[in-house]
């Protein structure tokens, strides 16, 4: 109700609301002094030869719990909201309470945290009770995109390798989770050429890898990988401080083949992971990141 253009809204399904209940008494009242008639109480109305419709007033009973009802609905209207834009004299909403159940939850879950803040990620991913709360972490907040197994798809990274653009280790990882992350590729083809020597560098590309190519073309369009190698470095192995993948491996995030890279280097690319700062405390991404370096058994390596 909180969003209405003007309080005349809020007014007019403030009285519908209260005119209504008003209503409903009234009919109440009117059905109470009812009576039984004086003859044999029938409508007129026969079924079936011998079923007659009778004229009797209402159960006691039966009124007694409608105005129950109508009770119940006025208190439930003065203490919650309801009446338009009144937020009722508890004040309560659903954000709130949903932020008065978080925070009970987290209160309740600080001492299990707490074990796990100074664990690096080798010891996280020794413990059962890290890995399991950082699964449901991940399948929670992470598996929409990367996948519920963490091998991602087409233009989503697939966590269970060894392929990490821009950083690795836990650190990174966290940083990554809180802030998220935006991967670029400009579009190339004017730095590179006409459309001939874009065909000539995809060639040169898949070559790198060990794919099948052209060699031809690979050979014309290896002095045009120039233009990339600012990023790409000049043999094509990437450059993890910028997030530029390795050309020479066969990991594709966005499509393989040659019409894959033609696009790429035509149109360019930006990738974005959204930040999850809001969503997860400090805590939870510190066992979050545990969890996504043991998914490729890097935490060797990475464990600070």
């Amino acid at each position: 109700m909180s969003d209405f253009f003007s309080s005349g809204w809020s007014i007019y399904i403030a009285g519908v609301t209260i005119l209504g209940l008003i209503a409903c008494l009234g009919l109440l009242i009117i059905a109470s002094r009812r009576k039984v008639m004086a003859n044999d109480n029938t409508t007129g109305h026969v079924w079936d030869e011998d079923l007659r419709e009778l004229n009797n007033p209402l159960p006691r009973w039966w009124m007694y719990l409608f105005v129950l009802t109508v009770v119940f609905a006025a208190v439930y209207l003065t203490f919650y909201p309801g009446l338009g834009s009144n937020a009722g004299t508890l004040k309560w909403t659903s954000a709130g309470q949903h932020e008065v159940e978080t925070e009970r939850h987290l209160a309740a879950m600080a001492p299990v945290y707490a074990k796990f803040a100074t664990m690096g990620a080798a010891d996280l991913a020794k413990d059962s009770t890290a890995m399991g709360i950082g699964e449901r972490l991940f399948l929670n907040n992470c598996s929409a995109c990367h996948g519920s197994d963490g091998r991602g798809s087409k233009g989503f990274p697939n966590l269970t390798d060894q392929d990490w653009l821009g950083g690795m280790g836990i650190d990174y990882v966290e940083k990554t989770i809180k802030e998220g992350r935006t991967g670029m590729m400009p579009p190339m083809a004017a730095a590179v050429g006409g459309p001939e020597d874009v065909n000539n560098v995809a060639q040169y590309v898949l070559s790198l890898s060990g794919s099948a190519h052209d060699s031809v073309a690979a050979s014309l369009g290896k002095s045009k990988f120039a233009a990339c190698a600012a990023c790409h470095g000049p043999e094509g192995k990437g450059t993890q401080a910028l997030g530029a993948p390795n050309l020479t491996d066969k990991t594709w995030l966005h499509g393989f083949g040659q019409n894959a890279i033609l696009a790429m280097i035509n149109n360019g690319k930006t990738n974005v992971m959204p930040p999850q700062a809001s969503r997860l405390t400090t805590e939870q991404v510190h066992v979050l990141a545990g969890y996504v370096l043991s998914l490729s058994q890097a935490t060797s390596v990475a464990a600070k």
